[in-house]
């Protein structure tokens, strides 16, 4: 749906050549033309006017001095720097443009009537006066001659398979009157058609056509050749072909033209001769006659280049150009030159520029050098509100279609109306004026404005009807049609329009001197200086450059210009006098684009007008900085960037939240998996519009079909929007459309929900869609998540104060529905119930079941088999039949069994049992068949002592001592009984301490001695074996006893009070305080029973032991460390060099390079491998152990480098922990005058220390713990996400945080004595 803008046109006459002009090319190195005529070749500049070079083919001979010769052909052959010319006498002559030397490199006795060059400029193909194909190299030596006309079809000639003959066959739309046809008569060639042969290439030069007149039936008829001039194919005979052939570019299609009775068509044929589509040019049968069909260098435009057949009033015919464009199957006629009926203003040659597909150049009979240059662009109304249609316009001939997508999304060619003109439209612009962006103007190729507005009836719209159908938009009607004086003769001297307020106009034309422009403001004549439908200029500027774009902001009023260079300008039009300035920025410096843009448009980006352009490189700038390379499209919508990109996606930026280096970072980055600016769109993609204040935007395919998709930055944006103003029904109806989560509207301001629950309710007035909303609800927070809030928005805090949003939106929702009205609400009450974390089943069964009992009057309201039909729908049938039984209602249950699938016979005994029943022994057994154990024991403990032994029974089986110890009273028979049991169950559990003292306390000593016994629990043991009492000496025995097993548990000190107080035995307490190391208690006894030979037989032996184990563990340590920490720094070394491979691989630019540096045997080629899958499956303790194996310190294990440092980390811990001890043992051997194993033993342990923490830095390096998070997305590969994860997922958690964190050493605790050295 778009058209083509002119942005630019440079006129030249300045150049008067002799004779007129015959055929012309154009240079790709220097742009400029090279043109003969019947007398010379001249170079000229078209940008400058100036002749480069000009030599004479007269005085060589090559043609005659009378002008009667004829150049028929000239191409520029860039690599031999020449020009080849063709004449018709027969001369083929090479123009060197170094030396300006003539050279004829070849002549045909029977003249050349034309001369065609392959694209490759490899070949070269002549026809002769003698009706032959010449075909020569480009170093111009023969290939083959062969005759144009060939009585066989050629190489490609269709084979018939003998299945029946054509009278027989289908013939689709011509019915059955085909197989009766008879064969038409050949009609010779037009009268008008000059009978010379026309050659085309294809793109790729592998093939070339001929259209010539045949000798026998006059017609024309199209051949097709291969480079070795081989025949391949021969058109059908097709009556009033013409002498136009242009073979497009992309190698589909010939194009060539056919008069038929009813119309002049622009016809198309396959390589194999047969037609293949059509369209029917605008004009009546015999009026003109089309000279030449070009196709520009991308295939997208076809020049028609047409002369009047019949002379007007003044004997003379007008000349014209067509420039036709295809979209979806149809042909658009989107620009029109008519060059009028002088002579010589008609056009003498006609062409593309080979470089730029959208530079067309013309020379005129006067030698006056046209050059148009192009470009694409898409006319929508430029409104924000809610008024504007969301138009846009599509030109096709005289007519304009168009389209209001915010009614109707219309696939092109159709359209929402058709608005026809007199004459062919060049320019349509519309209305900037805020509430009336409806409004359009179109340009005419006569010099005429027509506006078009909404009708009267168009403000009762909604009320029209036609045929019992509503109108959804009326068509705009003609309101005025100005003429615009124009000062140049040729076409399209007003470039370009905008169209800025009411009777207001900007126009854009060429300047009176070269490479300026005219800027003119353009508004209706006063009625005493001319015509009322008159535009009249009010004031002009002329700008020093060539401007080739405008833009302009309705919402700053700001007109933006730019000029081929790239340099932009601000035009101040709101006063008196245009004028123009330097655009500016904030700073005050100058700001341009470094290349000029095809489009361009004005924005804010931070609070600060910028604007943006878009080359036809696909870079787009923000003033001079590039912020992308790959944007296809883009439009300016509100406070929205919308662009797509030949990556296939659509990005939607919200620019008041960005600065233009954000916007560089925001384009140059794919987006996150929730990013809800980035949308995958089809290939190709282009934005047409945006329909304002809505959420669609309008996609065109390549093939021209459209596609509707809502964005969802600008979903999201909207909802906000409406959810600011509390326009709750709208913004619930788009994300139930949209599909987006309904938990957006509580999670985007939570606060303001609750406080409008009432207006939510009364906005949505629909149960369907409150019980929609309260379904959707889950305790997440859709702004963090799925939806998460732009940068620098206000984040609202959740308001739940701890409790689950699910339910505080319900209790919410239902105290609301409550007040408002509880039966029109019914179900969505019931709903509320339900929907909460935990179900409130019987608060709802039983509103169903007061609805039974006491059914509302009020008519329209919801009845309780409704309400109970309901619930079934939300909750399964066997967990509503469950709850009603626990509400020990009967009747309720009943209700609910009759609306379920169940078997009477299911049921009906069950309920029948429990009817016989005393009513708490029935509760207590339907509360134990509902699995609901805690209120079953409630209700048996109420049975009598009868049930006691069932009580007990079921407090075994489901463990509930503490609840059933509460049901009965202290000093009942009962307690103490669960007492007992309790205490049972707490030894098998491991707890005989708690067993003893429950024992204890309810008057069990001697079991609570046993149970205190097996837990060690010295102290409450012997209280109760002085309680029960027992003798002195079963307490010396039992203390024994007791003392030995806590030596065995490392309390040496509790034994050695044990063995001291209670056995009486000192030298055993001694003996025990020495194994633990005790050495100031075992001194303190000692001399306190006056035992001091027990210090030379026991202790000092015992010192000197102690010190040989502390050295020699020290060494353990210090060498086990040294191994580990050697260790790692190979593994370390080696998981590097496996980085570095894969970046030799992926090359410098891979982002998962940084992966490897903790990656496992992944990338190191490691034998082992991950295969505990299984692992969740299996038991805590199995899965512990493999957590363990995995840990391996084997070299080459997967986490042998995780393992290392756990082991490291482990040494350092145990050998700080052993500060105190040292300390105390350092201090004995002092006492003892050890001083020599004294210092032996700190200045291990001291070096040991020193090795370790020096070691911390080294080993727990900076940035270890980075890298942690999984690294997924396009750009890994299986490789980095397998060792992302493997190095995300540790086997153990915990222990590997802790081994990737550096160990503390407790530097603070003293253990060195300063007695040694």
């Amino acid at each position: 749906m778009r058209n083509l803008k002119l942005l630019k046109s440079l006129r030249n006459a300045e150049h008067q050549g002799p004779g007129s002009p015959q055929c012309f090319t154009v240079r790709t190195e220097t742009g400029s033309v090279l043109l003969a005529s019947q007398y010379s070749i001249t170079e000229f500049d078209p940008q400058t006017g100036q002749v480069v070079n000009e030599i004479s083919l007269t005085t060589a001979d090559y043609l005659p001095e009378d002008g009667s010769g004829a150049v028929v052909g000239i191409q520029d052959l860039p690599e031999q720097e020449a020009v080849c010319v063709a004449t018709a006498s027969g001369d083929v002559i090479l123009y060197n443009l170094i030396t300006n030397q003539l050279e004829c490199v070849g002549s045909v006795d029977s003249g050349l009537t034309s001369m065609s060059w392959s694209p490759d400029e490899e070949l070269v193909a002549l026809t002769t006066g003698q009706e032959t194909v010449i075909m020569m190299t480009k170093d111009f030596e023969p290939i083959t001659e062969v005759g144009i006309h060939q009585d066989d079809f050629g190489e490609g000639k269709f084979i018939t398979v003998g299945w029946g003959k054509k009278e027989t066959q289908f013939h689709g739309s011509e019915g059955k009157q085909a197989a009766q046809k008879k064969s038409l008569e050949v009609e010779p060639a037009l009268p008008w058609d000059d009978r010379r042969p026309r050659v085309t290439w294809r793109g790729d030069g592998q093939l070339f056509a001929v259209s010539a007149v045949c000798p026998q039936s006059g017609a024309r008829k199209v051949r097709v050749w291969n480079r070795e001039c081989v025949l391949q194919a021969t058109s059908e005979t097709i009556n009033g072909l013409e002498q136009a052939l242009c073979w497009k570019p992309s190698g589909s299609l010939i194009a060539s033209t056919q008069r038929q009775p009813n119309k002049h068509s622009v016809v198309f044929m396959e390589k194999n001769g047969l037609l293949h589509g059509d369209f029917t040019l605008p004009l009546n049968k015999d009026q003109a006659k089309v000279k030449e069909l070009l196709w520009n260098s991308d295939s997208t435009v076809l020049a028609v280049w047409l002369e009047d057949m019949a002379p007007n009033k003044d004997c003379q015919v007008n000349t014209y150009i067509q420039l036709w464009t295809v979209g979806n199957y149809h042909w658009y006629l989107k620009q029109s030159m008519d060059f009028g009926s002088d002579p010589q203003r008609a056009p003498a040659c006609v062409s593309w520029d080979p470089a730029q597909p959208l530079r067309l150049h013309v020379v005129t009979r006067g030698w006056v050098s046209l050059t148009y240059d192009w470009g694409w662009t898409t006319e929508r109304s430029p409104g924000l509100d809610s008024t504007d249609n969301g138009n846009v316009a599509v030109i096709d001939g005289d007519k304009i279609l168009v389209t209001t997508f915010r009614q109707c999304v219309v696939p092109p060619p159709m359209c929402s109306f058709e608005l026809q003109l007199s004459c062919p439209v060049n320019q349509v612009t519309f209305l900037c004026q805020p509430q009336r962006t409806n409004q359009l103007a179109a340009f005419t190729a006569d010099g005429h404005i027509s506006v078009y507005r909404h009708g009267e009836s168009a403000e009762q719209s909604h009320k029209t009807t036609t045929g019992g159908f509503r109108l959804l938009c009326h068509p705009l009607v003609l309101h005025t049609t100005y003429s615009v004086p124009v000062t140049q003769e040729e076409p399209l001297a007003l470039r370009q329009l905008l169209w800025l307020k009411e009777d207001v106009f900007l126009g854009l034309s060429a300047g009176l001197l070269p490479a300026t422009s005219t800027l003119s403001l353009l508004s209706p004549a006063q009625e005493d200086h001319g015509s009322p439908h008159t535009l009249d200029s009010r004031s002009q500027v002329e700008v020093e450059g060539v401007v080739i774009g405008m833009s302009y902001s309705s919402q700053t009023s700001t007109v933006a210009l730019q000029l081929e260079d790239g340099q932009t300008r601000k035009l101040i039009w709101d006063s008196l006098e245009l004028t123009v300035e330097e655009w500016m920025d904030s700073s005050g410096y100058r700001v341009n684009f470094p290349v000029s843009c095809v489009q361009m448009a004005l924005c804010s980006i931070g609070g600060q007008e910028h604007l943006l352009g878009l080359t036809d490189r696909s870079h787009l700038y923000v003033g001079d900085t590039e912020v992308a390379s790959n944007v296809s499209s883009f439009v300016v919508y509100d406070d929205f960037l919308l662009l797509t990109t030949h990556s296939h996606t659509c990005r939607c930026l919200q620019l008041s939240m960005l600065t233009v280096k954000g916007l560089q970072e925001a384009l140059s980055t794919d987006g996150g998996q929730n990013d809800e600016t980035v949308r995958r769109v089809e290939r190709g993609s282009r934005i047409v519009t945006v329909v304002p204040q809505d959420t669609r935007v309008i996609l065109q395919m390549p093939r021209g079909n459209l596609e509707t998709v809502h964005h969802r930055a600008l979903v999201l944006a909207q909802l906000r929007k409406w959810l600011d103003s509390l326009r709750f029904r709208e913004a619930f109806e788009c994300m139930k459309k949209l599909r987006i989560n309904l938990n957006f509207i509580y999670d985007y301001n939570p606060q303001v929900f609750l406080d409008n629950v009432e207006t939510f309710l009364t906005q949505l007035n629909s149960i369907n869609h409150i019980n929609l909303f309260l379904t959707e609800l889950r305790d997440e927070d859709t702004t963090t998540t799925m939806y998460p809030c732009p940068q620098n928005s206000l984040i609202q805090p959740p308001v739940t104060a701890g409790r689950k949003k699910i339910d505080v939106v319900c209790d919410a929702l239902r105290n609301s529905m409550q007040s408002l009205d509880p039966h029109k609400y019914c179900l969505s009450i019931l709903t509320s119930h339900v929907k909460k974390t935990i179900p409130e089943l019987e608060i709802a069964l039983q509103k169903v079941h007061e609805l039974r009992v006491n059914p509302p009057g009020a008519a329209g309201t919801v009845t309780a088999e409704e309400a109970l039909k309901y619930l079934l729908f939300l909750v399964n049938v066997n967990d509503l039949y469950e709850h009603s039984l626990g509400t020990y209602d009967f009747d309720l249950v009943l209700m609910v069994v009759e609306k379920s699938q169940k078997d009477p016979k299911e049921y009906l005994p069950f309920l029948n049992m429990l009817n016989t029943l005393e009513t708490n022994y029935q509760r207590y057994t339907i509360d134990k068949h509902l699995k609901r154990y805690k209120k079953a024991l409630h209700h048996l403990s109420k049975c009598g002592e009868e049930h006691f032994t069932e009580a007990l029974n079921l407090v075994k089986e489901q463990k509930l001592y503490s609840e059933a110890m509460r049901l009965y009273p202290v000093d009942s028979p009962q307690y103490k009984a669960l007492s007992c049991a309790y205490a049972e169950h707490l030894v098998d559990q491991q707890q005989a301490e708690m067993a003893g003292l429950l024992l204890w306390r309810c008057g069990e000593p001697a079991r609570a001695l046993q149970a205190f016994v097996g837990a060690s629990s010295w102290r409450h043991a012997l209280c109760v074996a002085q309680q029960i009492p027992l003798p002195p000496a079963q307490l010396a025995l039992l203390a024994r006893d007791l003392a030995e097993k806590l030596i065995e548990q490392r309390r040496c000190s509790e034994a050695a009070v044990l063995l001291d107080q209670y056995a009486k035995d000192c030298e055993e307490a001694i003996s025990a305080l020495i194994k633990g190391a005790l050495w100031d208690e075992a001194l303190r006894l000692a001399y306190m029973h006056n035992r001091q030979d027990i210090i030379e037989t026991d202790l000092k032996p015992a010192l000197l032991e102690a010190f040989s184990t502390q050295m020699s563990f020290m060494e353990g340590q210090r060498a086990t460390f040294t191994r580990h920490k050697t260790r790692l720094a190979v593994v370390r070394e080696l998981k590097e060099k496996a980085r570095l491979e894969l970046l030799d691989e992926d090359g410098a630019d891979c982002p998962d390079a940084e992966l490897f540096s903790e990656a496992s045997s992944v990338m190191t080629g490691s034998k082992y491998s991950h295969s505990n899958s299984r692992i969740s499956s299996r038991s805590s303790k199995n899965r512990r152990k493999a957590e363990r194996k995995k840990l391996s310190l084997k070299e080459g294990s997967p986490l042998e480098d995780r393992a290392l440092l756990h082991a490291l980390a482990e040494i350092i811990h145990t050998v700080d922990k052993m500060r105190e001890e040292v300390h105390s043992l350092l201090k004995t051997l002092v006492l003892f005058q050890f001083d020599g194993q004294g210092e032996k033993l700190q200045q291990a342990y001291d070096e040991a220390l020193q090795l370790m923490e020096a070691a911390i830095p080294e080993v727990w390096q900076e940035g270890l713990q980075q890298s942690q998070t999984p690294v997924t997305g396009p750009n890994s590969t299986a490789n980095s996400i397998m060792a992302s994860y493997q190095q995300q997922r540790p086997i153990a958690p915990q222990q590997d945080s802790e081994s990737l964190t550096p160990p503390k050493m407790r530097n603070a605790v003293k253990w060195k004595l300063t007695v040694l050295k």
